[in-house]
């Protein structure tokens, strides 16, 4: 019996992990691992955590005097809870997090301590040299610092035979240029908290913060051990480099909401239970549409938070899976015809009295401060496509977008017909003081419950849609870190609201006239302008490509399409002016894209070529013996005549599988020939070359193989198929 044949077997056979069951509700541990409010209050001086909380919840700057009292008090707690280390957690440019373990052991006066100080929690010293910089360090220069985010709570992991204290914090150069993902984002979201409270003190309310609120929802598919084991392009890149279209795949639509498997409903309750205690607010679990596709999405919180919680999400359900001998994908495509996976940012504005600034209300044409903020996000759509873009671009995410599975790489906004119906009437002076109320929806059931309507509909296709009081980016992949997409959000929209505001000063300035006089002109004019980018039809068609072509809506279908804008002049001025980046680091997030980019495919190619050569042709080697010699046994039985003719479709196809065979050969010949480096130091030309030249290469070596897949002997094809990795959990 061949090893698939083995590994079938031995999964069909697994029992669901056993899973220790509490009768605890989420509410009464929730948090329990991290150094969260509660334990902030009971364990700091009054002033102390005051003055702490106040930086958390209005964006103040740390008062440096009460950095002792947090370490004092965090080392205490830690230590209760079993931690002998701690580390400073961040996000590098890699995209992932990163964490050096430094232990609270020390001596003092050559006595044995555990001692932990502000210095200590304050700033780290990780190699800036090992990480990504797009440039701007050089090995040679190998200083970076880590500085403690008071506004993400410390949390503890279970690491290997003990317990680790992890410390969210930024990561800079030894010159201060930020070599991370969160600096921008935390620099966004104080920039955009600074012109929303200027407009809305233009408009006659005052707030002591206004903060972007995202909740994020994580597709990913789980696969048994085994089948992971035995596919090397899996373990080397995250995705199948080859493999055809399941038997049955999502053509009956049968697994989306469908029952959940026991086996991954342990996995997911295990999960639940971990993510529970260290703070991240889970909230939804269902089968998504592909085979062996789930989902899990969070609860609303700040956006630093919600991304910080997100990483944390990917890393425990990863660590999880594995004890359930899973293992959790989140390629963003990494099975061949069936969907792919991605990662909805869900993101609005909050003030610091609660009101959500893009609610509607039950009469969105009367709330001038929703439609104020409405046309600012509109606007800044429009604006910025190219930076949106590639804020969701990857090597992986390209395979995704626009395949009708996922948002095309056209940028558009859904606001549906109410909302739609409301702009037009303020662009064509319509009265819409008849404007039609929301109508419940009547089922025709007496039994049955009106259902409240709310006041658009929702578009799978769109890439950034309006969902009833937020907006939805729906073109993120889901192996990214969240980071980009929203601090690239956040600063743009940021932009717009200083727009409307400097159009409304000048015209409170300059004539007699109301403010909602003064932002009826305003908004209709920017409305008017920019209503081009909104679009509530189907996203997916050929229709709408031409439309967009014809609105002057750009289509950056790759990576390589679009990163060149990313430090247009543009761009750079937009940066500089709020302070998210200067120009080094803008351009060297550039280079790490691209550098990424080329990387990623290199790594899949030389994995293609590997498998093709050590893999997949001996197996067509022996499916060719096996043909020849059963064709020359048939006929030394069958000396002459009529049977003579029985061998012809055999010899069919041994010619067939000949042929392919030889146009494998060549095809990795072609690949292995492929060097993005041929361009020179231009990481542009290489990331080209890779896009035009080595990526059509490698889909043709893919369609060869394919197609032997479908005529070697079964019993002979060496890697596990899509029909078991997709069907058998």
């Amino acid at each position: 019996m061949t090893i698939r044949k083995n590994t079938v077997q031995s999964i069909t056979k697994r029992r669901p992990h056993r899973v220790k069951f509490t009768k605890k509700m989420p509410n009464q541990y929730f948090g329990c691992r991290t150094f969260n409010d509660h334990e902030q209050q009971e364990r700091l001086p009054k002033n102390a955590y005051k003055k702490l909380k106040n930086t958390i919840k209005t964006g103040a700057p740390l008062d440096n005097s009460i950095t002792d009292h947090v370490a004092s008090a965090m080392k205490s707690w830690a230590i209760e809870q079993g931690a002998t280390h701690y580390a400073h957690w961040f996000q590098p440019l890699t995209g992932l997090t990163a964490e050096k373990h430094d232990s609270f052991f020390s001596f003092s006066k050559g006595d044995p301590i555990m001692e932990f100080s502000d210095k200590q929690l304050i700033q780290g010293e990780p190699d800036a040299s090992s990480f990504p910089s797009g440039g701007i360090r050089q090995t040679f220069e190998a200083r970076g610092y880590t500085a403690w985010d008071p506004t993400s709570p410390a949390f503890i992991l279970e690491a290997g035979l003990g317990f680790t204290l992890f410390i969210p914090t930024v990561f800079c150069s030894y010159l201060g240029d930020a070599l991370d993902m969160k600096t921008p984002l935390m620099k966004s979201q104080a920039c955009l908290a600074t012109s929303a409270k200027k407009l809305l003190k233009l408009m006659g309310r005052e707030v002591d913060n206004v903060f972007p609120t995202t909740g994020l929802e994580q597709e990913y598919f789980l696969i048994d051990d085994e089948f992971y084991n035995q596919r090397p392009d899996l373990i080397a890149s995250g995705r199948t480099l080859f493999g055809n279209s399941p038997l049955k795949g999502q053509e009956l639509d049968d697994h989306y909401f469908g029952s959940i498997p026991q086996r991954v409903l342990r996995f997911m309750q295990d999960s639940e239970r971990a993510l529970y205690e260290l703070g991240v607010p889970v909230k939804t679990r269902h089968n998504e549409v592909a085979p062996n596709q789930f989902e899990l999405a969070s609860i609303f919180e700040p956006t630093n938070l919600a991304v910080d919680h997100n990483l944390l999400v990917m890393i425990i359900m990863k660590e999880i899976a594995h004890k359930h001998k899973f293992r959790m994908i989140t390629h963003e495509k990494p099975f061949k015809g069936v969907n792919g996976c991605g990662k909805h940012s869900n993101w609005s504005l909050c003030d610091s009295e609660g009101h959500n600034l893009l609610d509607p209300g039950d009469t969105p044409h009367k709330n001038l401060e929703f439609i104020t903020f409405l046309a600012a996000v509109v606007r800044a759509i429009d604006l910025w496509p190219a930076l949106f873009r590639i804020s969701i671009a990857t090597a992986s995410n390209d395979h995704r977008l626009g395949a009708h599975e996922a948002p095309p790489a056209i940028l558009s906004v859904f606001l549906g017909d109410q909302l739609t119906q409301v702009i037009q009437n303020l662009i064509s002076d319509d009265s819409d003081e008849n404007f039609p109320a929301k109508k419940p929806i009547e089922l025709g059931v007496s039994t049955l419950p009106p259902l409240p309507r709310d006041n658009s509909d929702r578009n799978r296709t769109c890439p950034f849609a309006f969902t009833g009081n937020k907006f939805e980016f729906r073109s993120l992949g889901a192996n990214q870190n969240a980071s980009a997409p929203n601090y690239i959000l956040n600063t743009v929209v940021a932009e717009s609201i200083d727009y409307i505001s400097d159009l409304l000063t000048d015209s409170l300035t300059n004539s007699d006239i109301t403010v909602s006089k003064a932002l009826e002109s305003i908004l209709k004019d920017i409305f008017k302008k920019h209503q081009r980018v909104i679009y509530n039809g189907d996203g997916y068609s050929d229709d709408w490509t031409k439309e967009a072509a014809k609105r002057g809506l750009p289509n950056y279908k790759t990576l390589v399409d679009a990163v060149e804008h990313y430090d247009s002049p543009e761009a750079i001025r937009l940066f500089d002016k709020y302070k998210i980046m200067n120009n080094r680091e803008v351009v060297a997030r550039k280079n790490v894209r691209l550098e990424k980019y080329i990387t990623e495919i290199m790594i899949e190619t030389r994995s293609m070529l590997e498998i093709a050569n050590t893999i997949i042709l001996p197996a067509a080697l022996k499916q060719q013996e096996s043909l020849a010699n059963s064709i020359k046994a048939v006929k030394i039985i069958f000396q002459s005549g009529y049977a003579m003719n029985s061998t012809k479709n055999q010899e069919s196809r041994l010619s067939e599988l000949s042929s392919l065979i030889e146009s494998l050969l060549a095809s990795v010949n072609e690949l292995a020939k492929c060097n993005p480096h041929q361009q020179g130091d231009d990481h542009l030309a290489q990331a080209r070359y890779t896009k035009d030249d080595i990526i059509p290469k490698m889909n043709g070596l893919r369609d060869i193989v394919d197609v032997m897949e479908l005529i070697i002997d079964d019993s002979l094809w060496p890697m596990p198929k899509y029909r078991e990795i997709l069907s058998i959990i």
